[in-house]
């Protein structure tokens, strides 16, 4: 009977010797070939890396400076040897996303093939190109060999949204081999090394964090207003800016706060997200208990049957997440936290009832792309895309997005004053210049 040779290294120089076939040479000469032979091959094999993200020198950890825009993380990034641009860093996300074909096309990516994506909507197709073997170069860490979805349309618009230029969104990929430090209060990710952090630093807590789909889900408990104590495992999504989102879908058990707005919540591939906002009495995360927690209730959608079959309740986004410090422990399956310098701030929200966006974040125009029924701003007067010229007396020019909308959430009785361009209705007609002044209310 012949037995099956089950040790690789074995098998290969069988397979050698019988590729050689120069019977003049020594036995022992013909061995010493092969063995040297075979050492190198695999000397070849075990060196080269495979894809994935690489200190570019061996340290136990570096540290990466991020920009803080609505609590997202955002980093420049210079791929294939190009100019630095701006990646958002999204756990929510599996792979590399470039969101503009024609500065891709100008950076000579190669493209392999074709995809079509569903939105978040369940209704709208995306396509897009895939692009493999692409180099990341962010400082002190290298991504190589990445392949990056390029979206053919920018259907994102997140400079719209943040404020600030957004190229695309790095996820799973940078987050799956080394554990990743996220340090919300001094803007800073920590990289480490693959096999460091065995033990838990000194004042972090522990939690088991579950991998489904490449993303990051915990356990937690949620007490409701009106309604019972649910177990909810949520996504860990540092790529949204909200706190606390449930699904109503996913189950029975989840029921709405007996306030709650009307809202646009967010984008999305595929569009806006709307639904209602409200607040939950208390979020519990395994002994840091987060209370009154501004918490987004979504319409069902088509894409509902996506989140259901995962088996979560909904997602921890950053106005949450920037309360700790957290240690992204992806190839142990666990989360370290502890308590963040914002942790006992009170969860604030809009009290305008207006939402800003940009035309451009480069010339410093803002405009009104939602204004809430029965809101401050709206009986005062102020209108779906008015443009903002000033706000008490600063121009536009001087503001940043980010700081307008903490603004209009800052405080109760605060009185705010705007100067507005308004488009007329009448094809031909000036524009109206106005100025409307109201006063911030707690609506939640």
């Amino acid at each position: 009977m012949i037995l099956p040779i089950k040790n690789k290294c074995v098998r290969f120089i069988f397979y050698i010797i019988a590729l050689f076939p120069n019977r003049t040479l020594p036995m022992q000469d013909r061995l010493k070939f092969i063995l040297w032979f075979s050492f190198y091959i695999f000397y070849l094999s075990a060196s080269a890396q495979v894809p994935g993200f690489y200190m570019k020198e061996e340290r136990r950890k570096v540290k990466i400076p991020f920009l803080d825009s609505n609590n997202l993380i955002i980093i420049p990034v210079s791929i294939n040897g190009g100019p630095e641009i701006n990646f958002l860093f999204d756990t929510g996300v599996k792979s590399n996303i470039f969101f503009s074909k024609t500065i891709a096309d100008e950076m000579d990516m190669e493209y392999t093939r074709k995809l079509n994506l569903v939105g978040a909507d369940g209704k709208t197709v995306l396509s897009a190109s895939v692009s493999p073997n692409n180099n990341f170069d962010i400082g002190p860490v290298e991504g190589i060999y990445q392949a990056i979805l390029v979206l053919d349309e920018d259907f994102l618009e997140l400079e719209k949204v943040i404020g600030v230029p957004i190229y695309g969104v790095i996820g799973h990929e940078f987050f799956k081999k080394n554990p990743i430090k996220i340090d919300y209060d001094n803007n800073e990710i920590s990289f480490y090394r693959e096999n460091a952090l065995r033990w838990r630093p000194f004042g972090y807590r522990k939690m088991d964090m579950e991998l489904i789909g490449s993303k990051p889900y915990i356990d937690t408990e949620v007490r409701q207003i009106d309604g019972p104590v649910i177990e909810a495992k949520l996504l860990i999504d540092t790529g949204a800016n909200h706190g606390l989102l449930l699904n109503r879908e996913t189950s029975d058990d989840i029921t709405l706060p007996p306030v709650t707005l009307e809202t646009d919540l967010g984008r999305s591939l595929g569009g806006d997200l709307y639904g209602l906002v409200g607040r939950v009495r208390r979020l519990n995360i395994e002994g840091l208990k987060f209370r009154n927690v501004i918490t987004s209730f979504p319409d069902e959608t088509e894409f509902s049957n996506v989140i259901i079959e995962t088996g979560r309740q909904g997602s921890l986004g950053s106005d949450l997440l920037t309360r700790m410090r957290l240690i992204l422990d992806y190839p142990r399956g666990r989360l370290l936290y502890k308590k963040g310098g914002k942790f006992g701030q009170d969860f604030d929200y809009d009290m305008s009832g207006l939402m800003v966006r940009v035309f451009s974040a480069e010339e410093r125009r803002f405009y009104v792309s939602q204004v809430r029924k029965n809101s401050p701003a709206a009986n005062q007067g102020i209108e779906l895309y008015d443009e903002i010229l000033s706000i008490n007396k600063v121009p536009a020019m001087f503001w940043e997005l980010d700081d307008i909308t903490k603004m209009l959430k800052s405080e109760e009785g605060r009185v705010i004053t705007m100067e507005l361009l308004r488009q007329p209705e009448e094809e031909g007609a000036p524009p109206q210049k106005l100025r409307i002044t109201f006063v911030l209310e707690k609506q939640l």
